[in-house]
């Protein structure tokens, strides 16, 4: 079908196409009975602005970006980039603002994809996430003034804004739990090392587990399942073996405990397990693992607003959400 235009919403309302464009646009000009005859005929037609229009006459596109360098597989199971993705776009629909998607192979790739739709004016800021140790988007940024957020920690973000949680409270509390259930040797199955919320949770995990007199093991993964479930059963063939293993994320966790109990291995009696960030894969197996919780969604939705601030010219600064609690549920017990 051809997409109605201002001159069909026009035509219909017998009046002319400035008419129709002072009513669409909330300009003086037209009676307010006119305006919303005008307004409720669009409505009918289904008509729409074009954004490459209105980007030429507002310097606007009515979309942000986001970038993600991690395999399509991994996303497609990962519970967190799906609830931060959905908390962005319960705040950006609301607003007509769309969400553009895009997954990088590299950093380069992805500095590409920013100068590209900055060029052509198809996004009017992005959201950047996994900020690495000497991030070379950080500088690309700031060189293309592309107004940019970052979902997480604001250490290592130069003049970029952040919305973060403090990750080193969440590892706290897991290991107080832990420390409070008679556990002093623990393991920590992380994320990639050059990602500096990996390094900010591994200085708190090493400065918590020296205070409670703990034990740390730590071993490096992807977030993948199939790298979950090689360290632990790396970490669980060790002597002495740790009570508790604790990992970086969900999908890892499950696995891990699908690899112990293939080991012989009973959780929590013989090992207590903890997984990063909640989810339903935490409540839907067996036992039900303890987790960091997050609010991600509202996550998600704070980072959309503070772009949205950022967007529209003021000055923001970093933002810190409520912070993580520990919910615990049958995959930690004491220690063996």
């Amino acid at each position: 079908m051809k997409r109605p235009t201002m001159a069909d919403v026009a035509r219909r309302a017998g009046v002319t196409k400035g008419a129709v464009s002072f009513a669409l646009n909330g300009k003086p000009g037209v009676s307010e009975g006119t305006r919303q005859r005008i307004l409720a005929i669009a409505e009918e037609l289904g008509w729409k602005p074009n954004s490459a229009a209105r980007a030429l006459s507002d310097g606007r596109a009515g979309a942000y970006g986001l970038v993600v360098d991690r395999p399509a597989r991994t996303l497609g199971i990962e519970p967190f980039f799906m609830q931060l993705i959905s908390g962005i776009q319960v705040e950006l629909s609301g607003r007509g603002v769309s969400l553009l998607f895009t997954l990088a192979e590299d950093t380069a790739a992805q500095i590409a994809v920013y100068r590209d739709w900055w060029a052509s004016r198809r996004v009017d800021g992005v959201f950047l996430v996994d900020v690495a140790v000497d991030d070379a988007r950080i500088a690309a940024l700031e060189e293309l003034r592309l107004p940019a957020l970052v979902v997480g920690h604001p250490v290592g973000t130069g003049s970029l804004p952040a919305v973060w949680n403090d990750d080193a409270q969440a590892v706290r509390a897991a290991l107080a739990h832990l420390a409070a259930l008679g556990h002093r040797s623990v393991a920590r199955i992380s994320g990639p090392g050059a990602l500096w919320h990996t390094r900010i949770r591994a200085t708190a995990f090493e400065e918590a587990t020296r205070e409670l007199g703990m034990r740390l093991t730590t071993l490096e993964a992807d977030y993948t399942g199939e790298q979950g479930a090689a360290a632990t059963r790396e970490v669980l063939t060790r002597d002495p073996r740790p009570t508790a293993v604790l990992y970086d994320n969900d999908v890892m966790a499950v696995s891990g405990l699908s690899a112990a109990r293939h080991m012989g291995l009973a959780v929590p009696g013989d090992v207590s397990m903890v997984a990063w960030d909640d989810s339903a894969l935490c409540e839907l197996v067996e036992p039900g693992l303890t987790a960091v919780n997050r609010d991600i969604v509202d996550y998600g939705a704070r980072a959309a607003r503070q772009l949205r601030e950022l967007v529209e010219g003021r000055t923001i600064g970093h933002f810190q959400v409520t912070g993580p609690k520990l919910v615990k549920r049958g995959s930690t017990g004491p220690a063996s």
